[in-house]
């Protein structure tokens, strides 16, 4: 039995748990079915039926929020060594199940199995990055003045909610999840509608692990009933969203009237600025891997090549001859790179970019069509002879599709980088060191990496600029989200103090 057969049988096995039976929500620690009714979620691999899920609404929302608020009042207590400990747990429990997590992700997402594989071992380094942290997390700075000792203390802020993507779900809901449980908040998680298989996976474990009842809760639904209703709820202080950006302006809006911090990752359209002096045989292995890994559903894909006028000839014919090599197929067949898109809908939206490409007047050097695989099979596509004016280089595709700038200088290089709303992350390939940081230090985004791909550092900043996103996750910078940092001043004698009416 070959690796791929082997992999769809135990696919197959785990699956079958929610076949036949529809996915509650967990609210309190207890399944609860709800009122809402179900919809459907489908396998973008055929589109046949893996789950009916409850589809949630206001009345689920307000259970969830209410629990959330009481489950607060004694998690908040809890000792970080405790918190720490529990997180542990519920990290090495995902190790444990890492084979499910991947495959049920794979199945629900439609992402190949040489990514997800590695998901669930993510999502657990996740927790214990975050879990190491629970200790300090209420640590603050002393700033001592001649007559005071002030010093600073951080807490958490309350249940907040969580609201997390289709893409990579798993991974990216610990990535929020985790922070807030170290600092002390409760939650309330509504995955996205499209992929909410493993959300349930990870509540399950978190409350094997000795997660007390209420402090992660999670509503499934859409978000213009359960999501609207958990942006709106008044005893959910914070929201944490990955999305649109579109939905994200929504979600400010409808939180607004609670006066909701919020924390968005949003769109992106990211540049890869390739100069005529860079390493090219590894900037091109990285302007692909960038934008065909992960389907080319990931917010921080580099979408624009913008490349030398001097070599764009020849990097744009490497570049179309590899894309044409990119192996489309199964998500679960260890030689796929690309697998099926999300859902039909997204892949119409992806494909109706060949056209507007066209009419543009681009090229469209590779792919641009449906694969003959299936229905969400889409072939990796290329653009060249591209213009920063076009509607290829300033919408977010999100899918495995590339366009390709021809620029004649550093300026305007620059000028074509920051021509667009978004500004999540930047890419530079360059030997010139001056030449790095001083693009790195002008090109509008949240985060560069020269002469690399993305490469992670759990403790350092991840987000965007302008339209890209508001706040940041990795290291401490997650509690300054999930927490209040409150300053006491405290009177070190009898210093001077003005009197009134004498």
């Amino acid at each position: 039995m070959s690796e791929f057969d082997e992999a769809l049988l135990r696919a197959q096995r785990y699956l079958a748990r929610f076949g036949g039976k529809t996915l509650a929500h967990l609210i309190d620690g207890k399944s609860v079915a709800g009122s809402g009714g179900t919809f459907d979620t489908l396998s973008p691999v055929d589109n046949t039926l893996l789950a009916k899920v409850a589809r949630g609404t206001s009345a689920e929302i307000d259970q969830a929020a209410k629990a959330a608020k009481r489950a607060f009042a004694s998690w908040r207590k809890v000792s970080g060594e405790k918190r720490r400990e529990i997180m542990h747990k519920i990290a090495d429990a995902i190790v444990a199940r890492a084979d499910e997590i991947a495959l049920v992700e794979c199945m629900d997402t439609g992402q190949p199995i040489r990514y997800m594989s590695k998901a669930a071992l993510r999502g657990a380094e996740n927790f214990r990055f975050y879990a190491d942290r629970a200790p300090q997390a209420a640590d603050g700075q002393s700033l001592p003045t001649g007559t005071h000792l002030n010093y600073t203390t951080r807490e958490p802020i309350g249940p907040v909610g969580v609201i997390t993507p289709w893409n990579t779900p798993f991974m990216l809901s610990t990535w929020k999840i985790a922070p807030a449980l170290a600092a002390g908040c409760t939650v309330v998680h509504k995955p996205a509608e499209w992929s909410p298989l493993t959300a349930a996976l990870l509540a399950e474990i978190a409350l094997e692990a000795g997660l007390p009842a209420g402090v992660l809760n999670v509503v499934h639904g859409f978000g213009e009933d359960a999501g609207r209703a958990l942006t709106e709820h008044p005893d959910i202080k914070a929201i944490g969203f990955v999305g649109e950006t579109s939905t994200g302006s929504a979600i400010m809006a409808q939180g607004s009237q609670t006066l909701k911090r919020v924390h968005f990752e949003l769109g992106g359209k990211n540049p890869v600025i390739v100069f005529d002096d860079a390493d090219l045989d590894r900037a091109l292995d990285a302007v692909l891997f960038m934008i065909y890994s992960l389907n080319g559903e990931r917010c921080t894909s580099s979408s624009r090549a913008l490349v030398h006028a001097s070599i764009y000839k020849e990097f744009a014919a490497k570049a179309a001859e590899r894309v044409r090599k990119i192996r489309v197929g199964h998500p679960l067949d260890p030689r796929t790179e690309i697998g099926p898109l999300i859902h039909p809908r997204h892949v119409a939206k992806v494909l109706s970019y060949a056209d507007a490409a066209r009419s543009d007047g681009a090229t469209v050097a590779a792919g641009g069509i449906r694969s003959s695989l299936g229905e969400n099979y889409v072939e990796p596509t290329l653009y060249t002879d591209a213009h920063n004016g076009m509607k290829i280089a300033q919408e977010e595709i999100f899918g495995p599709v590339l366009t390709m700038i021809p620029f004649a200088d550093e300026q305007e290089a620059l000028s074509i980088a920051n021509d667009v709303r978004y500004g999540l992350t930047a890419y530079i390939w360059t030997r010139d060191v001056g030449r790095a940081h001083r693009v790195a230090q002008a090109v509008e985004a949240g985060m560069v990496w020269v002469n690399s791909e993305n490469v992670r550092h759990l403790p350092t900043p991840f987000g965007g600029v302008k339209s890209s996103g508001i706040g940041r996750d990795g290291g401490d910078y997650s509690f300054d989200f999930y927490m209040e940092t409150k300053n006491i001043a405290i009177a070190l004698g009898d210093h001077k103090i003005s009197r009134l009416g004498v």
